[in-house]
């Protein structure tokens, strides 16, 4: 486990060309919450969902491998123009594996963010693994690095500023909004 910025990261977020990431406890803060109807609320930090807006536009994929299907993330994530979504997944490995299969890239082409036992099968596989700051004590020691935020406040984007800053494309990101 790394929780700062080390070579071994530099090399790996270099090759990056598709970041993938769980959902719960990832891109929200894990909490579930019903209406009295029964219906899902999810809530979204709005640096993560410009963060993944930036990475797109700098060249690189975004794509949420999920178990759990909801209306709420289908509308956030049509809002973010996220394109690559796998929802209401058992099998996150084979899910995975058919994004190989379908963009061509390596799995050290892949970056994956998560946060439990779920996500380590697809973690042990691609070229950067993440865990946010948050995940669970057994996710620590098979990830590459750590996130500073915890998942839903901000993690995302800080892996998508990290990823734009190694590859160099981060400031041009940033003039688009100055």
């Amino acid at each position: 486990m790394r929780s700062h910025i080390t070579q071994h990261i530099i090399s790996k977020a270099k090759k990056i060309k598709m970041l993938l990431l769980d959902v719960d406890g990832v891109l929200t803060n894990g909490s579930i919450t019903y209406t009295s109807n029964g219906e899902e609320i999810k809530s979204f930090h709005v640096h993560d969902g410009l963060g993944l807006k930036l990475l797109r536009d700098s060249g690189v994929s975004v794509g949420i491998i999920t178990k759990r299907s909801s209306p709420a993330l289908s509308k956030r994530l049509q809002e973010l123009k996220i394109q690559h979504v796998f929802q209401g997944q058992t099998n996150k490995l084979e899910t995975y594996s058919t994004i190989k299969k379908t963009t061509g890239l390596s799995d050290e082409q892949f970056g994956y963010i998560g946060d439990d036992l779920p996500d380590l099968c697809v973690l042990k596989k691609v070229g950067l693994s993440i865990g946010v700051a948050n995940c669970t004590s057994p996710l620590k020691s098979h990830v590459d690095h750590i996130t500073k935020m915890n998942g839903g406040e901000g993690a995302v984007r800080e892996v998508c500023e990290m990823i734009m800053k190694i590859q160099g494309t981060f400031e041009n990101a940033i003039e688009k909004h100055l």
